[in-house]
């Protein structure tokens, strides 16, 4: 049985991985926060496990491995998805949020991540599935250390499928665009953003406004879901997958155009 670890499992794009995954007859443990050890069972043979695991907790992330490790054996594959969001200018983010930006997207990605490799080296195979964001290709105003942490996220995973080629482990980014999840009435806004005498209240105001009406009325879960259990099925992964033929775009012309006209045209959609 194909056993396999997401983060951030109890809503959005890493519940409807979890669902999807189990429907596809792996044994999926969903790390959250508020895991409540309940198992939910498919026909095809197929279950979830709720466990509660923070990535920012090194200790519990090291428990949950040794416990998926002790009861299967091996780890097939881990979906790192935990994450948040925080808006506000460059000058209006303090070192404090953009450390708290840092903190779940990446450094509990890397955290897990570390934790999962040495058993994957011993069993000789394994996959791991980074959720980056085409942010991290075409950065966002106002959500720039968003598309910074997205951008780590991103390289990180191209240079582990390098170092970690010669041990059968593979690796892939997805990278979704605007997706309808609780991740929008979650993002938090830094203290200066919110007071109105910053310089940018105005600006930073609508274009927020704007990218939550994107996102809300943005691509299903269910997509990225979809791209992400494909990838875990395929004998050799993609190294970045964009979800949605707009996104691709988007991803591709983000890539081939001038960095000053693709600056431009962003300055346009978020003015």
């Amino acid at each position: 049985m194909r056993t396999v670890l997401v983060t951030g499992g109890s809503s959005g794009i890493g519940l409807a991985t979890c669902n999807m995954l189990m429907k596809a007859g792996y044994v999926v443990y969903s790390a959250s926060r508020s895991g409540n050890g309940s198992i939910t069972e498919d026909i095809s043979g197929g279950r979830v496990i709720s466990i509660k695991m923070d990535v920012n907790k090194e200790e519990e992330i090291k428990s949950v491995v040794e416990t998926i490790v002790r009861d299967n054996q091996r780890i097939y594959a881990l979906v790192c998805n935990a994450g948040n969001g925080i808006g506000g200018s460059i000058e209006d983010t303090s070192v404090e949020e953009i450390r708290y930006q840092f903190e779940t997207n990446y450094f509990g990605a890397m955290k897990t991540i570390e934790a999962v490799i040495p058993v994957m080296r011993k069993q000789g195979a394994g996959k791991i599935v980074t959720l980056s964001s085409v942010a991290g290709i075409i950065p966002i105003p106002y959500q720039g250390f968003y598309s910074a942490v997205k951008a780590a996220l991103l390289q990180t995973t191209k240079v582990m499928k390098i170092e970690l080629r010669p041990f059968g482990i593979d690796c892939c980014a997805v990278l979704p665009g605007d997706t309808k999840t609780g991740f929008t009435a979650n993002r938090k806004y830094t203290a200066a953003a919110m007071d109105t005498n910053s310089a940018y209240y105005d600006k930073c105001t609508a274009s927020l406004k704007k990218m939550e009406h994107d996102e809300q009325n943005g691509m299903s879960p269910d997509a990225i879901a979809k791209a992400i259990t494909r990838q875990l099925s395929r004998r050799r992964m993609a190294t970045m997958v964009i979800p949605g033929f707009t996104y691709k775009l988007f991803g591709l012309l983000g890539r081939i155009l001038p960095n000053r006209l693709i600056l431009w045209i962003v300055g346009l959609m978020y003015s």
